[in-house]
């Protein structure tokens, strides 16, 4: 993923979704929150929090509301983008600028409530709980030496992102190809996500 630097370059390089993009960005940028960019993606802070943040994919283009799980949403228009993953994130999804101009009204009702939401401290905080790192058979018979003592510096976040990038492909070969794309980068000692950390 290419490293954006502002919103405008995000909603650039993305033509497709330009018009839902800019559209949604204003309707954001007339509130108290701060415009930012995190991930790559315009996010919207309060206090240097995240509120909300918009993005597109290939089939839709979206509002996040990171603690979207305490929103009045009577007609189950938000969606768990990572049901058993995710526990406090929603999103609603738009296939086009019609659907949301039509449902503008009821946007800024749900971005309000996010910042009233916020302003009154409702939080889901992340599990925090350590939890054991599975290392893959493929990469626990790599770890030696130097490698080894590369990987043990890193932090157990790191660690287990390098174990789940392994672990998460399906199929022997895409681990395998997987395995060898991360092995130099532990001997350089660079985590999986470093380039696109600020």
């Amino acid at each position: 993923m290419e490293k954006i630097h502002s919103v405008e370059e995000y909603i650039d390089k993305n033509q497709k979704w330009k018009k839902e993009l800019s559209f949604l960005r204003q309707l954001l940028i007339e509130t108290v929150l701060e415009e930012g960019i995190k991930w790559s993606f315009p996010v919207y802070m309060l206090n240097r929090k995240n509120v909300l943040g918009i993005a597109c994919f290939k089939e839709y283009v979206g509002i996040w509301f990171f603690q979207g799980v305490f929103l009045n949403d009577p007609k189950a228009i938000l969606v768990n983008a990572q049901e058993g993953k995710t526990k406090a994130m929603r999103q609603w999804r738009f296939k086009n600028l019609g659907e949301i101009v039509t449902s503008k009204n009821t946007i800024k009702n749900y971005i309000e409530e996010s910042i009233s939401n916020h302003l009154d401290g409702l939080e889901i905080k992340p599990d925090r709980k350590k939890k054991e790192i599975a290392i893959p058979l493929l990469l626990q018979n790599r770890l030696k030496g130097t490698i080894k003592k590369n990987f043990e510096n890193f932090s157990p976040y790191k660690q287990r992102e390098f174990c789940d990038y392994i672990a998460e492909a399906k199929r022997e070969e895409t681990k395998h190809r997987r395995l060898e794309k991360i092995i130099p980068m532990i001997e350089a000692g660079i985590g999986l996500s470093d380039k696109y950390r600020k």
